[in-house]
């Protein structure tokens, strides 16, 4: 009985390799893309966090991981535009995510 089960069961790695099971760079490339877009969509979901539309100076200081100083330099320079209101800077969240694609306040 139990040289049968032993029969039924599958070797542990084939020991041939067909030309249709192998897998190319490409076929690698697709499946990373694949999964990144997956795995975001699931954090999304399970955290519910939507951005703020608008940031307060530390935020915007912790998320480009720069000190006060350098927040002042480049709202000096424009190259981070804000909104002042009661005496409190504000920052457009997606205005400064299109600062982090672009570089532009490395520049």
């Amino acid at each position: 009985m139990e040289r049968t089960k032993q029969q039924q069961e599958p070797p542990a790695s084939p020991t041939w390799i067909h030309p249709h099971q192998l897998i190319t760079g490409q076929d690698l490339e697709r499946f990373r893309q694949r999964m990144i877009i997956d795995m975001e969509e699931v954090i999304k979901k399970h955290l519910h966090i939507t951005p703020k539309k608008w940031l307060r100076s530390y935020e915007v200081r912790k998320l480009l991981r720069i000190s006060p100083g350098s927040l002042q330099r480049l709202k000096a320079k424009g190259a981070i535009p804000y909104t002042k209101m009661g005496g409190v800077h504000y920052f457009d969240y997606d205005k400064i995510q299109e600062i982090l694609r672009s570089g532009a306040a490395n520049q």
